[in-house]
């Protein structure tokens, strides 16, 4: 997995690539909470990710929560249909915004 990151004046955007698993989840959890110092408002773009583990939802969840503490937003923003599908079984389409 790989990320990049895209900023505007009131927003980061991280683009992910690749699978979010076990191995690269912990990575994603840095890259978030790195963005939150940055930034109260990140977007996660996951147009190029082709799957997501519950190591991965953990990352997601963990972004939640800091944007509440920090008054922001936390947007997961392109997501596949493979992806979505996880989101929605497991719930988490609900407590996470997903566009």
């Amino acid at each position: 997995m790989t990320i990049d990151e895209t900023r505007s004046a009131d927003k980061l955007q991280l683009n992910v690539h690749g699978k979010v698993d076990a191995v690269s989840s912990p990575q994603l959890q840095t890259e978030v909470l790195k963005a939150f110092q940055k930034c109260p408002n990140v977007i996660l773009n996951f147009a190029d990710v082709s799957y997501i583990s519950s190591a991965g939802l953990r990352a997601l969840l963990i972004g939640q929560k800091t944007a509440g503490s920090k008054g922001g937003k936390f947007m997961i923003i392109n997501a596949n249909e493979a992806v979505l599908e996880v989101l929605r079984v497991t719930g988490l389409q609900k407590v996470l915004c997903v566009q």
